[in-house]
């Protein structure tokens, strides 16, 4: 039966699903020990100094955190600055086809637009025996292509 060899494998996954979970908190905890080893010896440090000196590497310690804080902001900034640029072009691209498209309709007359309709129709029953053959007048891309999206 292989119903209980299926169980056995899911439980072996999760046992070492487990154990990799398990390694992982304990580098984990190993990381947070030697940082906090770090802290309290500079902690002792600390108070080894003058008050003088204590107020000094207390404002050196906050302007390093400080730098280091803005450069983590100017770089989440220029990530910013990048997609919106990549936005503000992509914008720009809809903006263009939108005028084509409108240009384009503003130009085809009436009857052409019913006929284009008519076209539309026949295109769909055809679809069923021709599967992506389609013929198109080249004016016609912009309205054929916003169709095919929707």
């Amino acid at each position: 039966c292989p119903f209980p060899r299926l169980l056995e494998a899911q439980l072996q996954d999760q046992r070492r699903e487990h154990e990799e979970e398990v390694e992982a908190l304990k580098n984990e905890v190993d990381a947070m020990k030697e940082e906090l080893e770090k802290q309290q010896q500079a902690f002792l440090q600390t108070l080894q100094l003058s008050p003088e000196a204590q107020v000094e590497f207390g404002l050196q310690q906050e302007i390093t955190r400080l730098t280091n804080e803005n450069l983590d902001l100017k770089e989440l900034l220029e990530k910013l600055e990048k997609n919106e640029k990549k936005l503000k072009k992509q914008l720009k691209i809809y903006m263009k086809k939108v005028q084509d498209f409108e240009a384009s309709q503003a130009t085809v007359p009436a009857e052409r637009r019913h006929h284009e309709r008519n076209m539309q129709v026949a295109v769909q029953r055809k679809e069923k025996d021709f599967q992506g053959m389609l013929e198109y007048y080249k004016e016609d891309e912009p309205l054929l292509i916003r169709n095919l999206i929707t």
